[in-house]
């Protein structure tokens, strides 16, 4: 397997792998790798369908892209991916997927034309003081400090950032700065987290520095992810005689590890109440999804707070049975053992009548019934104590929704803190106190809030004990890797699996690792799209420098005055060349 850019292999289809007939998959997990990993297979590996098997412990596909209507609750969705129009492997995929919308065309197509039609931007990122706008006016207010740390963690080599959290590589200065309220609120990440994956994330969405204010660097399906993603690959799958076993909890794959070579031997799997096996041979190719964030998701409702399962359920159990085989399958524990660190709540809201869409009109400032972009990403409460944040994309959400209902999605990072109106933790919190709190900061009268949180809204809230377990602090050999060395029929997959470069929480990461799997077990010869490199590119990096700063010149900046006599020197000097263009067209001088 190799990387690729540029248009020459992104059109190529590669010849069909050697004695492919003779070989079967077997994926662990429906989620949107082993879904991928099935359709590369199909596609570019021109493996039939029939000889490919999906096993899924619950009774549907989709994973953590997960969007449903439960007749006894109403609409659910436990969270939603944001994308980006630089998710490579993501948009290789989809070309290939038709569309259910839209005849003819492929889901790639009609994602591309709504996004067109309607881009996404957000009028109103924070808030404050019930409602009122936050007035962070799309600035970063990153002192000299907080900059020069930035700038420190993306020249920081990756090794150097082992097991590190963020609090280790920035002080109070950056904490307390726009740029990470924004950063925070839209990728989840709280103090303890990775410094690692934080490194990446400013690595890899460099070029959108300037779209974090608005949230238009985003882009955003027409419906729920499940049925905009999810169902389209169902159907092609389905279309293409991939075999979907459900119920199916896969406990173990036996490894026969020798002289260097790791072989899968046998699956061992729980269905029905009946223990199963299947022996497997150096043909029969396994691909493991190891590792859920929304595993052991439970719910409440309306006047019930979800209750905390703490079991590690099927993926988790996998994975640990894998890892005691070798060391090189990595070290689960590292994500899955500090819940009280990787929970927290969201809940599915859906308005009943006519009374809250105002409050939510007023601080979108769209019209929430039209069918086009509402919220425009998160809205983040910036004075809350759960750090709240709420959205509403595209009504209706579900395909099955009333045209008289909104559907939106409410999450608080600070899972364990007392509210501001509703005095207890929002992990304790059920659906009618959840909307109470989510009321009181969209700025209802405090007289009001009670009885329209209990009559004019249905609320669902989740619990998700591992939803950040992907940004648990690591270093190299916690996660393995897509395909470990030696592997000759077992890969890796998903966001807990270790590709170059990319990062977790992504529809792409779960894609990319798909594709690197295919490709690596069957020798695929074609490219596999690298990582967008705006990291390496010099306007890219220059674009963003200016954007951190606020609009301010580098000569506006805070140094010594002989240091600024230089620097001013070499801008004249620069005159006439393209180092002065650039420095121009970015916005620095």
């Amino acid at each position: 397997m190799y990387y690729s850019n540029g248009n020459y292999e992104a059109f190529a289809r590669p010849v069909k792998p050697e004695n492919v007939d003779k070989k079967s998959a077997y994926l662990v997990g429906s989620g949107l790798a082993s879904m991928a990993a099935a359709v590369f297979l199909i596609r570019d590996a021109q493996m039939k369908g029939s000889n490919i098997h999906i096993f899924e412990e619950l009774k549907l596909p989709g994973g953590s892209l997960d969007g449903i209507f439960q007749p006894k609750d109403g609409f659910i969705i436990r969270g939603g991916r944001e994308m980006e129009n630089h998710f490579e492997c993501l948009w290789d995929l989809y070309r290939s997927v038709p569309s259910l919308e839209i005849k003819d065309a492929s889901v790639l197509d009609e994602f591309y034309w709504l996004n067109k039609r309607d881009p996404n931007f957000s009028h109103m990122r924070a808030t404050m003081n019930q409602g009122q706008s936050a007035h962070t006016d799309g600035k970063f207010t990153l002192t000299d400090k907080a900059t020069e740390e930035i700038i420190k963690l993306f020249l920081t080599s990756e090794n150097e950032l082992a097991d590190k959290r963020i609090t280790d590589v920035f002080s109070d200065d950056f904490f307390q700065s726009n740029f990470w309220l924004y950063w925070r609120s839209m990728f989840a990440f709280e103090d303890w987290h990775s410094a690692m994956e934080m490194r990446r994330y400013i690595l890899r969405f460099i070029h959108h520095i300037g779209g974090l204010p608005d949230l238009s660097a985003l882009k955003f399906t027409k419906y729920n992810q499940y049925e905009s993603l999810v169902l389209p690959l169902i159907s092609f799958l389905k279309d293409n005689g991939v075999q979907f076993e459900y119920e199916a909890e896969v406990k173990n794959v036996l490894i026969d590890i020798k002289d260097g070579r790791k072989v899968a031997r046998k699956l061992i799997y729980e269905q029905g109440g009946k223990s199963k096996e299947i022996e497997l041979t150096e043909n029969d190719l396994v691909f493991i999804t190891n590792g859920s964030i929304t595993e052991s998701s439970t719910y409440g409702d309306q006047h019930t707070a979800a209750v905390m399962n703490s079991s590690p359920g099927g993926s988790w159990n996998l994975w640990m049975n894998l890892a005691a085989q070798d060391k090189a399958f990595g070290h689960p524990q590292k994500f899955c053992g500090h819940i009280d660190q990787t929970n927290f709540v969201s809940a599915t809201v859906t308005t009943l009548d006519k009374r809250i869409p105002p409050y939510i009109e007023k601080i979108c400032q769209r019209d929430p019934f039209a069918g086009k972009v509402v919220t425009g990403g998160i809205v983040t409460v910036k004075d809350s104590n759960w750090l709240l944040s709420w959205t509403f994309n595209r009504q209706p959400h579900f395909k099955a929704q009333p045209d008289t209902q909104l559907v939106g999605w409410i999450y608080g990072l600070f899972s364990d803190k007392p509210g501001n109106y509703v005095k207890k933790t929002m992990k304790d919190c059920s659906g009618v106190e959840i909307t109470q709190e989510w009321l009181y900061h969209m700025g209802v009268p405090i007289n009001e809030i009670n009885e329209m949180a209990e009559n004019s809204a249905n609320t669902i809230p989740c619990m998700m004990p591992y939803v950040m377990s992907y940004f648990m602090p690591r270093k190299a050999g916690d996660r393995p890797h897509v395909v470990p060395q030696g592997s000759i029929n077992l890969a890796f997959i998903g966001n807990f699996a270790e590709t170059e470069r990319d990062t977790v929480f992504t529809t792409e990461y779960s894609v990319r690792t798909a594709m690197e799997a295919v490709y690596r077990l069957l020798n695929i010869d074609r490219g596999v799209p690298e990582v967008f490199a705006s990291a390496y590119d010099i306007r890219a990096l220059l674009s963003a420098s200016a954007k951190m700063m606020d609009g301010k010149k580098l000569l506006d900046m805070k140094i010594p005055f002989f240091l600024k006599y230089i620097e001013k020197k070499a801008i004249d000097k620069s005159k006439g060349t393209i180092i002065y263009d650039m420095l121009k067209d970015s916005g620095l001088i």
